[in-house]
């Protein structure tokens, strides 16, 4: 897979993709994720990409012109599935979205700032807009990394054990149950015996039940038809 995200705050995204399993996901070649300056593509000799809204009011816009010129030359190289852009009022990022990415070849991602970007590049290019919640952040940047790495995460080969994923909170529309480690006693405080047993079926279900009512009382919603 392929991700290309295009922000006017390239380094922000720096760290976040320099460690840990997204690290070691782009240097077993399983994922490839470019970042790109959208200030290399204005022709503003101080590199602005934003103006004053017509019509007045606060805020900066992001312009269309220096989108444009990016979104195009990178589907010059390529055939993009998907062109996303991170906005509060996107669907609703879920763990089937992220599933369904997950499955895709080549991916544009792009970041808005300030008070977003000029609506002519939501009708001209984007194919798919998604929001992390419904709060207001500085800029997509961290909105992005997240779906990236919600994504990543999937890619086979990319997790140690490739269950885990599939265990996940969410992917049955269950939260995932709770988990312990060593001591198997901490204070007073004992793991589950059935988690010792070693009589798999009955763990497993015992994960399922604590899944189930976990869900039950945190996300009801989740469970309904």
């Amino acid at each position: 897979m392929r991700i290309d995200i295009i922000t006017c705050l390239p380094r922000l995204l720096d760290s976040f993709f320099a460690h840990s399993i997204l690290q070691r996901a782009q240097q077993g070649g399983y994922v490839e994720v470019v970042v790109h300056d959208l200030r290399d593509y204005t022709a503003d000799k101080h590199r602005r990409v934003d103006d004053y809204a017509f019509g007045g009011g606060a805020g900066m816009v992001m312009q269309i012109e220096p989108i444009a010129r990016c979104i195009r030359a990178l589907q010059a190289d390529r055939a993009y599935d998907e062109v996303i852009y991170m906005t509060p009022d996107g669907e609703r990022l879920n763990q089937q979205t992220t599933n369904t990415l997950s499955l895709k070849q080549n991916l544009i991602i792009l970041c808005g700032h300030y008070k977003g970007v000029d609506e002519r590049v939501r009708t001209l290019f984007i194919t798919k807009e998604i929001s992390i919640g419904d709060y207001v952040l500085s800029g997509g940047e961290l909105a992005a990394c997240v779906l990236s790495d919600a994504i990543i995460r999937l890619l086979p080969g990319v997790l140690n054990d490739e269950t885990s994923a599939l265990t996940d909170s969410f992917q049955d529309n269950l939260l995932a149950p709770p988990v312990y480690t060593r001591p198997a006693e901490f204070e007073g405080n004992s793991v589950p015996a059935i988690l010792l047993s070693g009589h798999e079926a009955k763990i497993d279900e015992w994960r399922y039940e604590q899944a189930l009512e976990r869900t039950r009382t945190r996300r009801p919603d989740l469970l309904e038809p």
